[in-house]
């Protein structure tokens, strides 16, 4: 990735991004309102120690079986940037009743903590803390909005490319999802990590220096009087093309774009490089288009599909034997969608933040007691056993187990930026290798076969005692 002034030099060296936030000069007001809130009464009651929150989900998205992370450099540069500016505190001045002393302590805010995380492309599971932050209480609580989005929005996104790019079975994913996304440059960013071959999106292939996609669209082929003068315009215009082919009619359109295409060779030494499908009956369409290229001697131009496209839908069709080469996905992955085949609405990751420990007090393990939403209290870590034998979730008190990888990092300590943050494409490389060592039954679109994620004894130990201590009717002795 090609670096300017604003953008974060990889290394380690801090720079805000430029495009999280965009051109702003602090991220201090992207919190919800009960963070500042809560900030404010950690304030007035001196309740400020040392506390340690999880960031994690408490289930995989689409129904299956793992998370690929991503996130950590966006979530790294809303932390680098977290401040407030004069014109932060006077807006806060006007719409709360908070004392000027509060409001001169968030001015002098800076995180100083630490804050480990997964490395961006690694294979995750349910429960497992993806990012640990330990720092000063208001410090640690102001930034949860924050992370979340960061890293939630981001790792949704990135697993739904691995699972399109894994039904895809080689053949390429392009990310076409702009017009759809609700934050485009995180979902661009978190599509080619996630294994898609390029995007539509011009702002974002600039920012991350992404390889860009796309043919053409109905409305250049409805402005010319004909079919035909549409595609030629674009054969004599274009050294390198593609061609929508379902604008009126897909058999005339493909007869009409052999024909333009080998006089466009011949005249001009223009390629058709693909045609694109966007509706209709994909596997019959596709099964005659190719057809009639091969009998036209365009062997070499790609058939390619979008509109409505999921992993559900490639997998599909490549099992009946559609001749597709490539597939363009829009709303489905820029939101990762979830589908009714999946089980899940997608949509959201369902990231969670929570306190886990926190040193004011006699005994600082924390847990918030919500049946199935019950969290687990102790600074923790996460380690990976063989190649998948199984991850083990321990205190960080205990001994390391044999053979066992920790997952989580150091990041940010003493709040400077400590991380490597590789490119976007070195990132995809780690990110398609790590899927790829992800045995198969894990990774499977329907009915996976859950992973075994084990939790240690002290952590079983601890979270029963702390959860007996604020049963109904405990005592405190």
């Amino acid at each position: 990735m090609k670096n300017t002034d604003n953008q974060p030099v990889r290394g380690g060296t801090e720079h805000a991004h430029p495009m999280w936030p965009e051109p702003r000069a602090s991220t201090g007001l992207l919190v919800d309102l009960y963070h500042l809130d809560a900030a404010y009464v950690s304030w007035r009651t001196g309740q400020n120690a040392a506390a340690t929150f999880d960031l994690y989900t408490r289930a995989a998205p689409f129904g299956g079986a793992y998370l690929l992370t991503a996130g950590l450099e966006p979530a790294l540069a809303f932390v680098r940037a977290f401040r407030y500016t004069e014109d932060d505190l006077a807006y806060l001045a006007r719409v709360k009743a908070y004392a000027p002393a509060f409001l001169d302590e968030l001015r002098r805010f800076q995180f100083t903590g630490e804050l480990l995380a997964m490395p961006e492309g690694t294979i995750a599971f349910a429960d497992e803390p993806l990012v640990r932050v330990t720092a000063p209480f208001r410090e640690a609580l102001l930034l949860e909005s924050g992370l979340l989005r960061a890293i939630g929005v981001s790792t949704l996104i990135a697993t739904k490319a691995a699972r399109l790019v894994d039904a895809a079975a080689g053949r390429e994913v392009a990310d076409f999802g702009f017009r759809r996304a609700h934050d485009p440059y995180l979902a661009a960013r978190a599509a080619i990590i996630g294994g898609c071959a390029s995007t539509s999106f011009v702002a974002g292939a600039k920012v991350f220096d992404l390889p860009t996609a796309g043919t053409i669209p109905h409305a250049l082929v409805q402005a010319f009087a004909t079919e035909e003068d549409a595609f030629r315009a674009v054969a004599e215009t274009l050294d390198r093309y593609s061609l929508l082919l379902d604008t009126y009619d897909v058999p005339t359109a493909i007869a009409t774009a052999a024909v333009v295409a080998r006089d466009a060779k011949a005249r001009f030494g223009h390629e058709l490089v693909a045609v694109r499908l966007d509706s209709g009956d994909l596997l019959a369409d596709s099964i005659h288009v190719r057809r009639v290229l091969d009998v036209a001697g365009l062997r070499e131009t790609k058939v390619l599909v979008s509109g409505d496209i999921d992993e559900f839908r490639i997998a599909d069709l490549l099992a009946a034997g559609a001749p597709i080469a490539g597939f363009g996905v829009g709303g489905n992955l820029a939101v990762g969608l979830g589908t009714v085949a999946s089980g899940a609405v997608g949509g959201v990751l369902g990231a969670v933040y929570k306190l886990a420990w926190y040193e004011g007090g006699d005994d600082p393990a924390r847990i918030k007691l919500a049946g199935g939403k019950t969290t687990w209290p102790g600074r923790k870590v996460v380690y990976r056993c063989g190649e998948f034998a199984e991850d083990l979730i321990q205190l960080d008190s205990e001994p390391e187990p044999a053979g066992g990888r920790p997952l989580l990092e150091p990041a940010i300590r003493a709040g400077a930026v400590i991380a490597d943050v590789p490119s976007v494409h070195d990132l995809q490389t780690r990110a398609v290798a790590n899927v790829r060592a992800l045995p198969e039954r894990y990774r499977a679109l329907r009915d996976p076969a859950p992973y075994p994620v084990r939790r240690s004894q002290g952590l079983l130990e601890l979270r029963e005692r702390v959860s007996q201590q604020h049963a109904p009717g405990h005592v405190a002795r």
